[in-house]
């Protein structure tokens, strides 16, 4: 079955740029029909879209996050990342890597504080 991990720094100061890449087993991220997206839950909030990639290559951006956003894949390792430019204690979150069409496949999630 298909299995995503988180990783990365769990602490970033602010103005930094944050950085969590996902890995994939038991999947290929080229295989249709599927997409790959970031979503994260502030604390006591709900959770946000934050961008997608699609198992074609193709790149979705939230419009609010957009400007800071960047995300791409490296095939060879199967893995996709996330980078969050400009980063402010508003970020700080539980961030996932989902798998979704059809049934969704959630990481376990990782999190991330922004602090000084």
């Amino acid at each position: 079955q298909v299995q995503l991990q988180e990783s990365g720094p769990g602490l970033v100061k602010p103005s930094q740029t944050l950085s969590l890449t996902c890995t994939v087993s038991g999947g290929s991220i080229t295989t249709g029909p599927y997409y790959w997206i970031w979503i994260r839950q502030p604390p006591g909030e709900g959770l946000e879209w934050m961008g997608a990639i699609v198992y074609s290559g193709s790149i979705y951006y939230s419009p609010s996050l957009k400007s800071r956003t960047s995300i791409f894949r490296d095939t060879s390792k199967n893995q996709f990342t996330l980078q969050l430019s400009s980063v402010t204690p508003e970020d700080t979150a539980v961030y996932y890597c989902v798998r979704a069409s059809g049934a969704w496949v959630w990481g376990q999630g990782t999190q991330v504080t922004v602090s000084s």
